[in-house]
């Protein structure tokens, strides 16, 4: 663990008006500077090292949806933390992706960024933010792209 990080993180306490030598505060930095680093350990990562040979021989050429996949990062503005969900689909060409490798790489670019609508500024917890990527077929194919977004429940 960073020693820079947790003197950053003490630095803050000390800035918000705390005593970072108050009994419940002592461990304080070192643990937040912990956190910080699991919650942006998707820099660290690498989608080799995530799949890691879990692609598998498959003549099915159907669509592969995860839907629903729970994600918490942090939003780039503020560095304040938030709670989503993340839909795959993907077209396999001869070879599949283990299911649980899905979320890990959710996971892995879940924790390098993102928004901050929920819990300053505006406030408004009820209100949805939807981020779509759609490449290759997915991209290219009205017909495809409906199929996707009929399966996880957004019809166009």
């Amino acid at each position: 663990m960073s020693h820079s990080l947790a003197e950053h993180y003490r630095e803050i306490l000390v800035g918000v008006g705390e005593n970072p030598q108050r009994e419940g505060l002592l461990d304080t930095p070192q643990r937040a500077a912990k956190a910080m680093q699991y919650l942006c350990n998707g820099y660290t990562q690498s989608l080799g090292e995530i799949v890691n040979g879990a692609l598998f021989e498959s003549q099915n050429d159907e669509m592969v949806v995860v839907r629903d996949i729970e994600l918490y990062s942090l939003c780039e503005h503020h560095m304040l933390p938030f709670i989503g969900k993340a839909h795959v689909a993907y077209l396999p060409t001869g070879r599949v992706l283990g299911l649980s490798k899905v979320a890990r790489l959710v996971d892995m670019f879940a924790r390098r960024k993102h928004m901050c609508m929920m819990m300053r500024g505006v406030e408004k917890q009820n209100s949805v933010m939807i981020s779509s990527v759609m490449l290759g077929e997915f991209r290219d194919s009205p017909t495809t792209r409906h199929e996707f977004l009929t399966l996880i429940g957004r019809h166009t």
